[in-house]
């Protein structure tokens, strides 16, 4: 899904599993920055909240991406002249088609709410 948030600067993009799928609407859209929400391996508790930076996760891992983060991070960065922000959210698990726990559900509402308030949105 992707979306202007009424008159505002602001572009929200649910880039599921191939983020690198919407780097022509981000592109077109031609943003200073780019905010990344996604899972994260952040040794706390399940839904817990984090800032990381993007160049910190270049370690090998299983991904559910098709491309790991720091590749799409750095691709944007290159190609657009954005800067990039990442938050991170806890998982319980990294199974796939699995349901995310209520914790985490409950750590991607307080994000949402947080930015729409932050953003006037």
């Amino acid at each position: 899904m992707i979306g202007r948030v009424s008159d505002s600067p602001v572009l929200i993009v649910e880039a599921g599993t191939a983020p690198e799928n919407v780097t022509g609407a981000l592109r077109k859209f031609a943003p200073r920055l780019v905010l990344l929400i996604d899972a994260a391996q952040l040794n706390e508790p399940p839904g817990t909240i984090g800032w990381l930076d993007w160049r910190a996760t270049t370690g090998i891992s299983a991904v559910t991406h098709g491309l790991p983060l720091h590749v799409l991070a750095e691709y944007l960065v290159t190609e657009l002249g954005c800067e990039i922000t990442l938050i991170g959210i806890q998982p319980r698990g990294n199974a796939f088609d699995t349901p995310l726990a209520p914790e985490v559900l409950r750590a991607v509402d307080e994000v949402a709410q947080t930015l729409r308030a932050t953003l006037s949105f």
